[in-house]
């Protein structure tokens, strides 16, 4: 029995430490599997075929059938074609990205968006693919940072949720009353990224003392890794939920709104 215990402790601990070094590493080969799959392998033969269309048109010195399948086998080691044409996709991938970081570039891009959303199959698909991609891969530090890190009870009084603030909410919402409504995205744990949106009135929210980078720890980690470093920080934000609350009490029971 002391041996059976043993041995689960520490094939824990050692899955524990493994772990994070092996989901790394899968991901990389995805991405590198994706990227050889999707363009490198295709910008290896799309070389090839423009290397024949220069022969054919007399650019290039004739050679003989089968010249260029040749010259790739014995200049270039089976194994450095993969990693060749996954380094031309990175590149692919970059210029890209120079060219739709300019006004002309996203001008041009623009167009060609609006061409494939003619295509009746494409225009069902593509929007939604294209919002998942550009919230997952857009500059993170840029969405959030006019954010700020909010509590808000969407379920029942006394269970929080950690927010953030990413805009005024829905003025047709706060007509009846008055009031003012702000915007809340509420991540999911332990992917922070992914979520839920909140349309909630500006009192009833609670502001805490984290930044946008602390509050994504705290989720990601699923509450597991203390956003704060010392007691101190931590203390502060248990006397703003506190004060916070006591100002949501003191505004519902005299239907005024905290400044």
């Amino acid at each position: 029995m002391r041996f059976g215990e043993d041995f689960r402790r520490f094939f824990l601990r050692g899955l524990a430490a493994l772990m994070p070094t092996l989901i790394t590493l899968w991901l990389l080969i995805k991405v590198w599997d994706f990227l050889w799959e999707s363009l490198g392998r295709h910008l290896i033969w799309f070389i090839s075929w423009v290397w024949l269309e220069l022969v054919n048109w007399n650019v290039l010195p004739q050679r003989q059938p089968g010249y260029i399948s040749w010259f790739w086998k014995s200049h270039l080691p089976g194994w450095l074609v993969e990693p060749l044409g996954v380094l031309l996709a990175v590149l692919l991938v970059y210029i890209v990205g120079l060219l739709v970081g300019n006004l002309i570039g996203r001008t041009l891009w623009k167009l060609g968006e609006n061409a494939l959303f003619r295509i009746p199959l494409i225009r069902a698909i593509y929007p939604a693919v294209k919002q998942v991609t550009d919230f997952v891969l857009a500059d993170k530090k840029s969405q959030f940072t006019a954010s700020r890190v909010v509590a808000v009870e969407p379920h029942a009084n006394g269970i929080w949720s950690i927010g953030l603030v990413t805009g005024p909410g829905v003025k047709a919402l706060g007509q009846p009353g008055g009031r003012e409504m702000v915007t809340v995205f509420v991540p999911s744990s332990p992917t922070a990224f992914s979520g839920y949106v909140l349309v909630v009135p500006r009192e009833s929210v609670v502001d805490l003392p984290l930044s946008v980078e602390q509050a994504m720890r705290l989720l990601v980690s699923g509450g597991v890794i203390d956003p704060h470093s010392d007691a101190a920080p931590a203390e502060g934000m248990r006397n703003a939920f506190r004060a916070a609350r006591r100002e949501v009490e003191e505004a519902a029971a005299t239907g005024s709104r905290p400044a």
